[in-house]
């Protein structure tokens, strides 16, 4: 059976990066490819290029056995390839009903527009992703899974014979990722290729035919799914054997360095919260989705202040009423969405690394470039951030690359206690790593770190404790020994 889609010896630099060198890959009728590799791998610039949004420097983009000389997004779309990217691009002043027609319309001829059938074509297309939208409401009062599903839908109405999906369970429920997985084996048994990209391996396992692996912009195998396991593929994404993703290593606590007294926020939701974390530890705050984790760290740094309690640094009663306080008091802040809150993504690295801590690069008002250039290079190579300089976007970094960013920022303003809330989400298992080992350096160091996460691997693997949240208050706290997975769900969900 010939290849529905092949790219032979792409090659693409960039200044200072080589994000492809002679890569190849293909794509069978009735397939699911998945594509994995870690940040930076080359795998945004793969898709980007087979779907003619990026044009190579050599090599060529073959469908069904032809060459495209010159493949562009419009050429991609009428030779049947679709993308669907983590971030969804609808128009949120327009209805879903005519976000799928803007889509799917023929432009070139005018005619009057039938409502109706719009409306029940976009009817009959998110039915058959498991959708229940309303085509009528405007998608930006759509929440982010809702929006990925009209995505969906537009590439099947599009009738793609090519899907490209770039990690499209990251904002999806357990119940929409089994839909999503019910509609992409129903897409392959009527003969559509799908291209998946996926950090989560476990994804991977469960809908791959056949998995290839980028890394460092070259291609390092392809893989039957039944050929590989989990531990052998990590090897072939991070170049070398993983014995723990989770570096962690016993450090002497000593001082206390945040209590928390009772404290409580009607703004915040949380309340009565009594904990206490001490320099060179670790502590891990668990808990469902909306059980109060982030909005505690919210009321810590002063986003939120607390209504009542006390809250002492390093034995002193602090008062924090905003983020400036928080930064003054020495805590500092690396929030869940990176992009959102974490980083201005169109703003180079230096700026980036200097934005809470401006006054140690300011001359007498005015920002020191020089100063502020010295600064970030130090991180940079403190962090081992894959950037080809300091002036280089973030926006055009890799997702672990822009998460390392936002750590230094932070650390950029020396603080003695640091809250981390989801510190690896959407990254590749070797940036795991890496961040990981970073926590445990800077905990060895004396560092006091709250980690917020969901993932009960990680809070397992890298706490010395664990405080357990449940409808705004705590549940409880374990000592790293006695902690399990079960353990720690029975008190997530009021069991015990």
């Amino acid at each position: 059976m010939n290849p529905l889609l092949v790219a032979r010896s792409i090659r693409k630099t960039y200044p200072g990066i080589r994000a492809l060198d002679g890569v190849s890959f293909d794509l069978a009728p009735g397939e699911v490819h998945a594509l994995v590799g870690g940040n930076g791998a080359g795998k945004s610039t793969l898709i980007n290029v087979m779907s003619g949004a990026v044009r190579p420097d050599s090599g060529t983009v073959e469908v069904d056995g032809s060459v495209v000389a010159s493949m562009t997004p419009a050429v991609a779309r009428t030779l049947g390839i679709a993308v669907i990217h983590q971030q969804p691009s609808l128009f949120g002043q327009l209805t879903v009903a005519e976000n799928i027609a803007f889509a799917l319309d023929d432009r070139r001829r005018w005619r009057r527009i039938d409502w109706p059938a719009r409306h029940r074509l976009a009817a009959d297309l998110l039915a058959r992703v498991g959708a229940a939208i309303d085509p009528e409401r405007l998608v930006e009062t759509l929440s982010m899974p809702e929006q990925q599903l009209v995505e969906i839908a537009k590439a099947i109405g599009a009738h793609a014979r090519v899907l490209i999906m770039d990690e499209p369970t990251a904002s999806l429920s357990e119940r929409e990722v089994a839909r999503l997985f019910d509609t992409i084996r129903r897409l392959r048994s009527e003969g559509a290729g799908i291209i998946y990209i996926s950090h989560r391996l476990e994804e991977v396992f469960a809908l791959a035919d056949r998995v290839t692996v980028l890394r460092d912009g070259q291609t390092v195998g392809t893989r039957p799914r039944e050929a590989l396991t989990s531990s052998g593929l990590i090897s072939m994404m991070i170049g070398r054997e993983l014995s723990s993703i989770f570096p962690k290593e016993p450090v002497a606590h000593t001082d206390i360095a945040l209590e928390l007294r009772q404290i409580s926020c009607k703004a915040a939701g949380v309340r009565d919260i009594s904990l206490t974390l001490r320099r060179g530890e670790i502590l891990g705050l668990a808990g469902l989705v909306g059980s109060g984790r982030t909005e505690l760290a919210g009321t810590i740094f002063g986003l939120t202040p607390a209504d009542s309690g006390e809250l002492l640094v390093r034995g002193a009663a602090a008062s924090v009423t905003s983020p400036a306080d928080a930064i003054r008091h020495g805590i500092g802040y690396v929030p869940e969405d990176r992009r959102r809150h974490g980083v201005v993504p169109d703003m180079p690295v230096a700026e980036n690394v200097s934005l809470a801590s401006l006054g140690q690069v300011a001359r007498r008002g005015l920002i020191d470039r020089a100063s502020e250039r010295r600064q970030a290079e130090q991180y940079v190579e403190q962090l081992q951030i894959k950037a080809a300089s300091v002036a280089q976007h973030v926006d055009s970094l890799s997702g672990g690359n822009q998460q390392k960013v936002a750590l230094a920022k932070w650390l950029a303003t020396k603080p003695s206690i640091l809250i981390l809330d989801e510190p690896t989400q959407g990254v590749d298992v070797g940036s795991k790593a890496e961040i990981h080992s970073l926590m445990q350096q800077m905990a060895s160091r004396g560092l006091a770190i709250l980690m917020i996460s969901s993932e009960l691997p990680e809070i397992l693997g890298m706490s010395d404790r664990i405080a357990v949240m449940r409808n705004g208050t705590l549940s409880g706290v374990l000592a790293r020994e006695e902690a399990t997975q079960e353990r720690v769900m029975a008190m997530a969900l009021g069991q015990c």
